[in-house]
């Protein structure tokens, strides 16, 4: 049976939830915060049915203490005293629900079920996301969008045959993880994975870190020195930017290609060598080659299984697991306690285009986690320009939405506070609100707004 803890300093309300539940659950009832803590860390709770209002502790402090002690603990949030402002602020803490009194305990066995139900799940997801990312080695790369599971399954099938694989896409988007990736979940991990930045290098000195040099093979050459590809010998060499390399230094690598020999600058003597060739680029190479810039029959030895990492843009279901990743990381080297985001932020983000992609969003968060003052991430933590140029400005302004308002009232109060709040400009406040304009104009003609 599951744990719940019930943490209210009502009485009368720790006996009736206990009376309601203990048929299907394991019920621990505590009218105190500390004691409700050291029995999330004792007794394994599972979920925590938890009161906004506990004498001399607010509800959203104990929240935030449960989550610090266990984040994987369900809390549903309870008061008698509903408001807006707290619900959002308990949610974004990371309450999973909040309620208010008096209890429908039909509803909240509903809710408590679903909760659990939710919770099983996504241990579920998490167990087979680690295991996935144990067996390929992805431990580095968070996604589970469509666009790179599909990523994963060319990995999968690709990383144990010992062909050339070229990674293409955009700069920023993690093809270096891709191959560390199908290095990590290779028959040849046990050997080097050795990377090189071909734009990072000039042709002269790329040359003999490619292939080495003997001592005496030039000035300052003082003793021998092994190059990359010795180096990879039964492992795997990646070569980043392969579209920046000269056009003379393509042949070479060619010849090494096709022969799995090479010869050390200063040295007559060939060395056989036995690697996995992976290349990235961010250049469209078929194009480079129609202009003379790469040659053809290296570029057809490259590609014999080409894998191409999607840009930002075209998985934005990755950004709010990429943002707590970063978060998380983050947070750890800053030694904060950065637990959480708006929704509000997170709207922003996962609307901004990301030209610099995932290497940009790292960025983005890693300047946020420096920068807030709090432990939840705001829209104001985050960089003015990728708010966009048509952005409002930020408001602070609360709409004072009261237990007993229709949905009616409600929905008026904050078309007219945002129409105020956008100076009557309703294509900006249509945006906001999440609406269309026609929509819009509808709601102002029904709640009588058109003077505003």
């Amino acid at each position: 049976m599951y744990n719940i803890l019930v943490i209210d300093d009502e009485p009368s309300i720790l006996t009736a939830l206990r009376f309601a539940l203990e048929d299907s659950f394991n019920v621990y009832c505590t009218p105190n915060a500390p004691e409700g803590l050291e029995l999330i860390h004792n007794k394994d709770i599972d979920l925590v049915l938890l009161d906004q209002y506990l004498g001399e502790y607010s509800g959203l402090e104990v929240l935030q203490a449960i989550k610090n002690q266990n984040p994987g603990v369900l809390v549903i949030a309870m008061t008698a005293y509903g408001s807006i402002e707290n619900s959002i602020e308990a949610i974004q803490r990371g309450a999973y629900y909040y309620i208010t009194k008096p209890l429908d305990i039909n509803s909240l066995k509903i809710l408590i079920n679903k909760a659990l139900d939710y919770q099983n799940l996504s241990n579920r997801v998490e167990d087979l996301t680690k295991q996935m990312n144990e067996k390929l080695g992805l431990n580095n790369i968070v996604a589970s969008s469509k666009a790179m599971n599909e990523v994963f399954k060319i990995i999968e099938r690709v990383k144990d045959l010992d062909i050339n694989v070229l990674v293409t896409g955009e700069s920023g988007t993690g093809k270096e993880l891709i191959a560390r990736a199908i290095h990590n979940s290779s028959k040849r991990i046990s050997g080097s994975l050795e990377i090189i930045n071909c734009a990072a290098i000039p042709y002269n000195l790329l040359e003999s870190e490619l292939f080495g040099y003997e001592k005496g093979a030039f000035t300052g050459a003082n003793q021998r020195y092994k190059g990359k590809f010795e180096l990879a010998h039964k492992g795997t060499i990646f070569l980043d930017e392969i579209g920046e390399m000269d056009i003379q230094l393509q042949a070479k690598l060619l010849r090494v290609i096709q022969e799995k020999t090479i010869t050390p600058l200063g040295s007559e003597k060939s060395i056989p060598v036995d690697f996995r060739l992976i290349a990235a680029t961010n250049k469209n190479l078929s194009d480079e080659v129609k202009k003379g810039k790469f040659r053809e029959d290296l570029f057809f030895r490259l590609n014999v299984i080409s894998i191409n990492t999607p840009p930002l843009r075209e998985r934005r279901e990755d950004i709010p697991a990429l943002t707590r990743y970063f978060m998380k990381k983050y947070s750890e080297n800053f030694n904060k306690e950065v637990s959480g985001i708006s929704k509000s932020a997170i709207a922003v983000l996962e609307k901004h285009n990301y030209p610099g992609n995932v290497r940009e969003l790292e960025n983005i968060i890693e300047r946020a986690v420096a920068l807030t003052n709090g432990d939840i991430i705001d829209i104001s933590d985050l960089p003015r320009e990728i708010l966009g140029s048509n952005e409002i400005g930020l408001s602070s302004e609360l709409v004072p939405i009261y237990v007993g308002d229709s949905l009616a009232e409600a929905e008026k109060k904050l078309i007219l506070a945002t129409l105020k709040h956008c100076e009557s400009n309703k294509r900006k406040t249509a945006k906001i609100l999440g609406m269309s304009e026609r929509h819009l104009y509808t709601k102002i003609k029904e709640y009588n707004l058109e003077e505003i």
